[in-house]
């Protein structure tokens, strides 16, 4: 049995950083504007805060192209801000796990230029995925993968060589085979963690190790054994970093990004002495649906308690579509390789299955997130102007996948007109993702006097779940419903009713409705609508 940790049972809040807050006017959320809102954090209810990358970066992709993982963007402020936001944040009560990417690096890293001016087969290029070209005059790349952006997953240098790129072409992906990578990152792990930071929360942490001889995918892959994923050695790189993790006094804690197909997969990352927990996709991805919810619910505890690690529930995040948009869909799942951008969509349906789907995911057993802006009821902004899209998924799609600027467009904080108290007044920008007009009705200004407010519904349940509900059994009960309607009993005084069904449900006997993602009437609980219940 593992110790019980905080970040067992943590509800925990994304900030990206971009778009959080901006402090200096200048358009774009930095460490002054989260500093200034951390009283704002510590209202809503949340344990710990998860930051976005804050390291330097020309920000080819929003800062997972990192040049310097021991310093700050002058973008966000500096080392001295971030060390003071991380005293701040622990002032309030509030735990700090920042983004760290791994994987890859920017191209204006000090090794990949040197790598670049060094020649073919020397040291500099031992450190990333250096090969000769296939075909005549080696002009072909050196194998089939391709980028999960769009396009072949390498890149011609001047000297003829390849490099590998499974992200964007300023992004290399750095070769984990090689000794001084992982001595380079295991000391960044302790630079952060000897200045306060909790932990890390890991990209692509099933990318690190590749198969040798880096072998072609073939024309019909398993999607259970690709070359560039999930390679067996990445596991004795997260038992080198748990070791380092568990060596301070207040031990810190390591959350994985893992989109793998299967479950035996998944597992592994989460054994006793390599990462904490990860990220739970099956359930962001999972249809507004009765059976498909109950079956992801069941596969999630009964996975994790193979390995006594903590599951984890989230909606929505910076890669996704926002799930007040996906809920207002005929099609209410999501695909990281098809969005959908543009379908139709009811917000008001998704606004109110979200309401259902905020009291469901906290009222389940183990860690929860939320992402900045669910706790607003933000939308999907899905109609930003081509010319100011700025992922780089647009691109290397030849412009037929708009990406993920939609769901990172800056938090509206006042109800005046845009830029809404995201950057003081008067800024000298405006900012770097255009606000859509209407979400002056769901600044928090506007959220904060209004008991019946998503802001206010998840501040109740936050205060509720950390009062009642994180003591509770880490497992759960179901009970019997009608159809189209799922409930479930956590110890013996609390039950979570969701009515799926299109017609109003009668509550389960109970002595009172704790909260309620909307009005309970005569004993009735509306379609599409949550209630917590003391039994």
């Amino acid at each position: 049995m593992r110790a019980n940790g905080w970040w067992r049972t943590a509800a925990i809040y994304q900030i990206y950083i971009r778009s959080f807050a901006d402090g200096d006017g200048d358009g774009v959320g930095d460490l002054a504007g989260l500093r200034a809102r951390l009283p704002y954090l510590r209202d809503l209810g949340v344990d710990a805060l998860w930051l976005t990358p804050w390291n330097v970066s020309p920000m080819a992709d929003g800062g997972y192209d990192v040049a310097d993982y021991r310093d700050i963007d002058p973008l966000f402020g500096t080392l001295a801000d971030a060390e003071a936001f991380v005293a701040e944040a622990h002032g309030y009560g509030l735990r700090v796990l920042v983004d760290l990417v791994p994987n890859h690096c920017s191209d204006r890293h000090p090794w990949f230029r040197e790598a670049l001016a060094a020649p073919p087969g020397s040291p500099a290029r031992q450190r990333f995925w250096f090969r000769p070209g296939r075909g005549p005059g080696g002009s072909l790349p050196p194998n089939d993968w391709r980028s999960y952006f769009g396009g072949p997953a390498w890149t011609r240098v001047a000297d003829g060589e390849w490099y590998l790129h499974m992200f964007a072409p300023q992004q290399p992906d750095l070769n984990w085979e090689h000794p001084e990578v992982r001595a380079e990152f295991e000391d960044v792990l302790r630079f952060w963690f000897d200045r306060g930071v909790d932990g890390f929360r890991i990209d692509v942490a099933h990318g690190l190790m590749k198969t040798p001889g880096l072998p072609d995918v073939g024309a019909s892959p398993d999607p259970a054994d690709l070359p560039y994923q999930d390679h067996d050695d990445v596991h004795e790189i997260y038992r080198a970093w748990r070791r380092i993790a568990d060596s301070y006094a207040d031990p810190r804690v390591f959350v994985g990004e893992v989109w793998l197909p299967t479950t035996a997969q998944f597992i592994r990352y989460l054994r006793p002495d390599e990462l904490h927990s990860a990220f739970n996709f099956e359930f962001l991805c999972c249809a507004w649906e009765p059976n498909a919810l109950r079956k992801t619910i069941d596969d999630t505890l009964d996975t994790h308690r193979l390995v006594d690690a903590p599951p984890t529930w989230v909606l929505s995040n910076h890669d996704t579509i926002r799930h007040v948009t996906r809920y207002g869909r005929e099609d209410t799942t999501f695909d990281l390789g098809n969005r959908r951008h543009g379908s139709p969509t009811d917000l008001s349906l998704g606004r109110h299955r979200a309401r259902a789907a905020a009291l469901l995911t906290l009222a389940l057993p183990g860690g929860v997130y939320v992402y900045q802006g669910d706790e607003l009821g933000l939308e999907e902004v899905e109609d930003i102007p081509l010319e100011r899209i700025q992922d780089p998924t647009w691109e290397r799609s030849e412009h037929t996948d708009r990406g993920r600027d939609g769901c990172r467009v800056p938090l509206p904080w006042t109800s005046s007109a845009a830029p809404f108290g995201f950057s003081p007044s008067p800024a000298s920008a405006e900012p770097w993702l255009p606000q859509p007009a209407s979400w002056s009705a769901l600044s928090v200004a506007a959220q904060e006097p209004d008991p019946a407010s998503m802001l206010q519904l998840y501040r109740t349940a936050l205060a509720l779940r950390r009062s009642a509900l994180v003591s509770l059994p880490p497992d759960l009960t179901w009970l019997t419903t009608d159809d189209g309607v799922l409930a479930f009993r956590r110890g013996d005084g609390f039950a979570c009713v969701l009515n799926l069904s299109t017609a109003p449900s009668r509550l389960p006997d109970h002595t009172s409705v704790l909260l309620a993602s909307a009005p309970v009437t005569g004993g009735f609980l509306p379609p599409d609508a949550c209630a917590w219940l003391a039994l």
